[in-house]
């Protein structure tokens, strides 16, 4: 074995083992359609991905589960669309980098209701950045903009 390997080796296993898994699971997908559509009853549209909410024999709206990457990891996030196109609600259910995860704040998230496809949804327009979670909260910001996007060419 070489000399440099024979330092080497153990160091990156030590390293390896060091580097502590982070993950915050803050709820299921099944806890974050009641939280959106309280009353409402889900039927799948596109399987694990968009259901239709219906609360009262009508529409109420619908619900997608997507995720993007934050700065190296996933992070799991819903949003609710209201009958008109509008953002009901965006929750993170599960996010797994070691900082950053102020954008599971709702002071964060409120801004993102009442958009809807005709909104800009861009950081540092109608989406304030978070200093520290730059990259989270610009791929959340442009994954609620592709939801509305997808939603407003398939569903309104």
């Amino acid at each position: 074995m070489s000399e440099w390997r024979k330092w080497a080796a153990p160091v990156a296993a030590v390293i390896s083992i060091a580097s502590p898994a982070y993950c915050a699971q803050y709820m299921s997908v099944e806890e974050a359609q009641k939280h959106a559509f309280p009353s409402a009853s889900f039927s799948e549209v596109q399987a694990g991905r968009v259901w239709k909410a219906q609360a009262g024999g009508k529409a109420a709206g619908y619900f997608y589960y997507d995720h993007v990457v934050g700065k190296h990891l996933l992070i799991d996030y819903t949003v609710a669309i209201e009958a008109d196109g509008r953002v009901k609600r965006v929750d993170i259910l599960a996010y797994r980098e070691s900082y950053g995860g102020e954008v599971h704040d709702d002071s964060w998230l409120q801004q993102f209701v009442g958009k809807s496809s005709q909104s800009a949804v861009q950081i540092n327009n109608d989406i304030r950045n978070i200093s520290g979670a730059t990259l989270s909260s610009t791929h959340l910001t442009e994954g609620v903009k592709r939801i509305l996007a997808y939603h407003a060419s398939h569903f309104h």
